[in-house]
């Protein structure tokens, strides 16, 4: 459904597409937000498909692209972290991954979060000892490091454990990663025993710790079901117009963290629309499980079933437990849904008093909805960054946080106007480009700006030359002493002024300017880092992580690769006598 302007209003799938359409033509009957919905609607757009199945699909897939206002939507749609034991070294790695699985190994996930992931790693460290450096550091070591001084690693880059040794340890784990812990520990509870009886008391003590560690995790982990050994658990609690879906992680009979989702939704809506809403762009970019747990049974069950195993490639089964051990899951994750929804309506009820005290200290017209705050850092000018962070209703927007490599090659080293000019100068240029009419919410209400009169001098006048000065804008500068608490904000045309001490709104701004510098400082050290780190083979065609590490540990330095002759380098474990060249024209070209 589109309106006047052609913006998309509404998507929805129909069995029977004369019937639903001539539904919505019916003058009475609707309710308010489909009354709102039609009376806006101007033109409708119709796509066909095969199947009910991909119509639903199609349904979700264009709901998160096209955002539509009387849709339910899922907000946050993060990738989920997993640990991943390599498979393509004699003494695999074990490490947090996240994104699309490429690299050779097995995974293991998905967990809620990555603090979920580093605290079953430390214990998995404890437990195992593997080891979780990169491979190019593992290459070169000559003596143990810190994580085999604290028993975190057994030192296999220096032959501190055999290879056979190494792959039983690494064996054992993913024996505890697929939920195999009993047998795992009743067989270390055995080995010990036995070393104990042979005198081998120094290795009966670390299994002893091995064993202690894995009661451990499995302690943190909280809840482990006997009786479901891999689920989702998706509770929704509604309330007051808004909703907060909880979803719970269960593989190999162990509990694997959970996330919170607070979507949006319209008004009118029901727990089954805005459950089926949430599934089908939850798992558009995930795996499902082959059982997922609902607190509320779905209108198109049957559908949202073939789709997902579609994507699984085997059967997914959807139950809405009533009793049992599965319904004391659900119990649990319902009410961890309701008490998360009660915590989210009681701080968005704050952060609107905030924001509300933000416009009464600034004199803006309305109360803003989306406040951006700008900062950069740089050390003498070298590998500076811009950093701008979000802040709205519901207290900061991560995922609208921007980072700005600051390219201008006129720049003085260390001057701030001018960078600020070039952040400022990109971010309006992107929003008139993608949003000329504003109506995208990507728009701020009011600009934040860490300085004082030089840099909101510099602001304005980019401002104005993009025809934007209608936006609020104030730089917030240190004060007297450059003490917290005692901030000066300056507005163009009008004297700086400051807030009392314990003003809340003092506390919001102070917050907000913090985050941003925290924000613009770790960029900035990404950066740093990643130029400490660079060599001039970064920049060679064809030469990618693997080769360029070969290349490195057979001539010693990228100085050495640029001087090596063709026969040296076609010498070079990887590299084809075609790349060898590539690698010499570069060099020499260059030179």
């Amino acid at each position: 459904m589109l309106d006047e302007q052609s913006r998309v209003l509404y998507v929805g799938k129909a069995r029977n597409l004369r019937a639903r359409v001539s539904n919505y033509a019916r003058p009475t009957g609707h309710s308010g937000r489909i009354a709102t919905m039609i009376s806006h609607t101007a033109s409708m757009m119709f796509l066909t498909t095969k199947t009910e199945t991909e119509a639903l699909l199609l349904e979700q897939n264009l709901i998160k692209q096209l955002k539509p206002k009387y849709n339910v939507l899922l907000r946050d749609d993060k990738s989920f972290p997993n640990i991943l034991v390599s498979k393509d070294h004699s003494y695999p790695m074990i490490s947090k991954h996240r994104g699309a699985k490429k690299a050779k190994g097995a995974y293991y996930g998905p967990f809620a979060s990555a603090g979920a992931v580093n605290r079953t790693l430390n214990q998995l460290q404890r437990a195992f000892q593997l080891r979780d450096c990169s491979d190019s550091s593992f290459d070169v070591r000559t003596r143990p490091c810190l994580q085999h001084q604290i028993k975190r690693c057994s030192a296999p880059c220096v032959g501190k454990i055999s290879e056979e040794d190494y792959a039983e340890t690494v064996r054992d784990a993913e024996r505890f990663l697929a939920g195999k812990s009993t047998e795992l520990q009743e067989k270390l509870a055995g080995q010990m025993a036995k070393a104990s009886e042979e005198m081998e008391f120094e290795r009966a003590a670390a299994l002893r710790d091995r064993i202690k560690a894995l009661t451990q995790v499995q302690t943190a982990q909280g809840i482990n079901p006997r009786g479901v050994s891999e689920a989702d658990v998706i509770a929704l609690h509604m309330e007051g117009g808004q909703a907060c879906v909880q979803v719970f992680f269960i593989r190999a009979n162990q509990n694997w963290g959970n996330k919170d989702y607070y979507p949006r939704l319209a008004a009118d809506v029901d727990e089954a629309e805005v459950l089926e809403a949430f599934m089908g762009q939850f798992y558009d970019s995930k795996d499902p499980p082959r059982q997922i747990l609902l607190s509320h049974a779905l209108a198109n069950e049957d559908l949202m079933a073939d789709a997902l195993a579609q994507k699984l490639g085997k059967k997914v089964e959807l139950i809405v437990p009533q009793r049992g051990e599965k319904a004391e899951i659900m119990d649990g994750a319902v009410r961890n849904a309701r008490e998360s929804l009660a915590r989210k309506m009681a701080e968005t009820q704050a952060q609107s008093k905030l924001l509300k005290g933000v416009a009464e200290a600034f004199g803006l017209e309305k109360v803003p909805q989306r406040i951006e705050v700008y900062d950069n850092s740089h050390i003498q000018g070298a590998h500076a960054v811009g950093g701008m962070i979000v802040a709205g209703p519901e207290g900061f927007v991560k995922n609208a946080y921007r980072k700005f490599n600051i390219k201008g090659e006129d720049l003085s080293p260390g001057d701030d106007f001018g960078m600020m000019k070039e952040v400022m100068t990109r971010r309006f240029k992107r929003l008139i480009k993608e949003d000329p009419d504003r109506e995208k919410g990507d728009w701020p209400d009011l600009l934040l700006i860490d300085g004082g009169a030089g840099q909101v001098s510099a602001v304005r006048e980019i401002m104005e030359l993009y025809g934007v000065s209608d936006i609020a804008m104030v730089g917030v500068a240190k004060g007297v002493d450059r003490d917290a608490g005692k901030e000066e904000f300056y507005r163009t045309g009008q004297r700086p002024f400051a807030l009392r001490q314990n003003d809340p709104v003092l506390y919001f701004i102070q917050r907000m300017r913090d985050e941003v510098h925290r924000f613009a400082i770790g960029t900035h050290r990404a950066k740093r880092s990643k130029a400490i780190g660079a060599t001039p083979l970064d920049d060679v065609p064809g030469v990618g992580a693997s080769r360029k590490r070969a290349l490195l540990a057979h001539f010693g330095s990228a100085k050495a690769v640029g001087r090596a002759n063709l026969v040296d380098l076609k010498a070079v474990d990887g590299i084809s006598a075609a790349l060898a060249q590539v690698i010499y024209d570069y060099f020499h070209e260059r030179g």
